[in-house]
């Protein structure tokens, strides 16, 4: 089968592309220094994780335990879970953490390590967790300014009921940032907080083996990542319009567009309507900070060439309008016409299909079935 014979929308997966963003990741990640953990939330499939584990120790990071499920039913057995874990699921994190050689679990509250010491306990198992800090994302983690950061990073190192694995960190606000510049200040900050944190807790005699950063956007740039020892970005495996505006790559890195067909031709509004729409996308606003008129990602001719200043202006739960900078011409794009969107957010966008059609050049050379719930 060909890409243009499947039924729209569809998720389009480059293979080629794929296997290049992986190697490439993993040699950059060598070359600093650093060992890869890449996270598998982009694509949630056992496939495209084998390949960014090709050549490299075999740690995944997931963001679900539904994931953690599915990957070490898969044969991957060094999971970390990167969400501060929730007491409610500690009993079915325990209960997988019998059946692979090291289940990694983040807290940042005293309440959430005295539940998963409790939990250990009770269930005769031994949980590895690590401390997750925050370096300026302010979602989630401890600040490493403050005396009870210390202390509950000894308090986890001094329970016999947990393994403390070291400190953790997401520098999520990378995706805020307007240039490059700006994320390379990302990326440095991540570092240093970090590999700073780490330095005090070991002269306060806490033990930190492992000091854990990623994000796609700042191991793009980073040119040092001295203090780290290992990274986790994941979005590089598909990458997407977002990480295009930011400078993360190029076009031709993308490995993750949907495919939709062309429903309604309306060239008194310089529009066409096509049959993607939110459900096949997402509504994720893109990098408005970069261009405040990016749309909801960037319109491609059916072969994946870009269509110079189209974009996808606005969408409803099944449609969505691509408009043109320019008159349509008469003749061009007929209703029943191929396009590729590359969404903003490739992970939201892959997450709402239940299969990914798998191409080499045009060919349609199988078919991945990513993981689905929580």
């Amino acid at each position: 089968m060909r890409s243009e014979q499947l039924p729209t929308p569809a998720a389009l997966v480059d293979l080629d592309v794929l296997e290049r963003n992986a190697s490439r990741m993993a040699q950059r990640a060598a070359r600093l220094g650093a060992r890869l953990r890449p996270h598998v939330k982009t694509h949630k499939t056992l496939e495209a994780a084998r390949i960014q584990t090709r050549g490299s120790f075999g740690g995944i990071t997931v963001s679900t335990l539904a994931e953690a499920e599915f990957f070490a039913a898969g044969g991957f057995a060094d999971i970390t879970y990167a969400v501060p874990i929730a007491p409610a699921r500690l009993a079915a994190a325990a209960d997988l953490a019998r059946r692979v050689e090291r289940l990694n679990l983040l807290v940042d509250h005293p309440d959430a390590a005295d539940a998963a010491a409790a939990c250990a306990r009770h269930r005769g198992v031994r949980l590895s967790v690590f401390l997750k800090v925050d370096c300026g994302y302010h979602r989630a983690g401890v600040d490493p300014d403050r005396e009870e950061s210390v202390a509950l990073a000894a308090r986890l190192a001094a329970s016999p009921h947990l393994d403390f694995r070291g400190i953790l960190t997401h520098a999520g606000h990378a995706y805020r940032c307007r240039t490059a510049e700006e994320v390379r200040a990302v990326a440095a900050a991540e570092r240093d907080v970090t590999a700073k944190f780490a330095v005090r807790l070991r002269a306060a005699g806490v033990p930190v083996a492992e000091v854990s950063i990623g994000s796609t956007p700042t191991l793009a740039v980073a040119d040092d990542l001295a203090g780290v020892t290992e990274v986790r970005p994941g979005n590089y495996a598909f990458f997407d319009a977002t990480q295009v505006a930011l400078g993360s790559c190029a076009l031709g890195d993308v490995a993750f567009s949907v495919l939709v067909r062309v429903i309604g031709r309306y060239p008194e509004r310089r529009e066409l309507l096509v049959d993607g729409g939110a459900l096949a996308l997402s509504s994720d606003p893109g990098p408005v900070q970069v261009d405040p008129r990016c749309g909801f990602g960037i319109p491609c001719t059916a072969a994946g060439e870009p269509l110079a200043g189209w974009r996808v202006a606005s969408l409803s739960q099944e449609h969505g309008i691509v408009r043109s900078p320019r008159p349509i011409a008469a003749g061009t794009f007929p209703i029943g016409t191929l396009l590729r969107i590359v969404p903003n957010h490739s992970c939201l966008a892959a997450a709402l299909f239940d299969r990914y059609a798998v191409l080499r050049g045009g060919e349609v050379v199988g078919a991945w079935c990513p993981v689905r719930g929580w």
